[in-house]
């Protein structure tokens, strides 16, 4: 009898304990999924990190950037997750803005001295300063009018993006009384375009201008031809978050 009731015992407490083989498998499952996301998320930032660095070579083979600052600030953030439309850089509807900017560039003129590019889901349209301004002059040059009657003509079509003006300049020192440094200069150069825009139709709640002097080169000011690509006007066009 007293056999019987120490066996009985143990069978009571091995049917008690099953539910630890489940737990125990539900935990190896839990952290086996766990390193597997832990592991497919290093390597995506590997891929990033990897990308990044072939463009800072290129950068510093001099291979002519498209903005320095805005792709080394945008490398210094390995959290940031990266989505389909900063890779390829563009929507449906933002494809059809860049092609339509790059068209005019190509049939202008002054093709050689315009370029289109898109940058983090951005379109940006550079225009070289000696087409647009006299050196040390906010004053739009005759020839840049019929440039910006038809960048006005491509603005209509997309009233959905707004317009970011930014004037940049190269490092030689100006000081006049109109004006004291580059940062003048350059600030007053984007206003000088952001009003010729707004004169000719374009919504003022659009458009933004801002100066950076010589603080953003494209290349070191070591030569003239530095110096004059360094000279320049950018358009920044995104798709607005609200309607216009």
């Amino acid at each position: 009898m007293r056999d019987t009731q120490y066996h009985n015992y143990f069978i009571t407490y091995d049917d008690d304990a099953t539910w630890l083989v489940t737990y125990a498998d539900m935990m190896t499952l839990l952290l086996v999924f766990f390193i597997l996301l832990y592991t497919l998320s290093a390597f995506e930032k590997q891929k990033v990190e990897a990308v990044m660095e072939t463009v800072k070579n290129e950068i510093q083979q001099e291979k002519a950037p498209e903005d320095i600052m805005a792709l080394l600030a945008f490398s210094q953030l390995p959290d940031k997750k990266i989505s389909i439309e900063d890779v390829t850089g563009l929507t449906l509807r933002k494809k059809s803005f860049f092609k339509d900017m790059n068209r005019l560039a190509r049939n202008s003129d002054q093709a050689g001295q315009l370029e289109t590019f898109a940058l983090g889901g951005k379109i940006i349209f550079r225009v070289s300063g000696e087409v647009l301004f006299a050196s040390g002059s906010a004053a739009l040059k005759p020839g840049a009018l019929p440039l910006f009657d038809r960048m006005v003509a491509v603005f209509e079509d997309y009233p959905d993006f707004t317009i970011n003006i930014k004037g940049h300049t190269d490092d030689v020192p100006i000081a006049t009384p109109a004006f004291p440094s580059n940062w003048e200069l350059s600030a007053i150069r984007a206003t000088t375009v952001l009003k010729y825009l707004v004169s000719k139709g374009i919504a003022p709640q659009r458009l933004t201008a801002t100066g950076y002097g010589k603080i953003m080169p494209l290349l070191p000011n070591t030569t003239d031809a530095n110096r004059a690509a360094n000279r320049r006007v950018e358009f920044v066009l995104e798709k607005s978050e609200t309607r216009i």
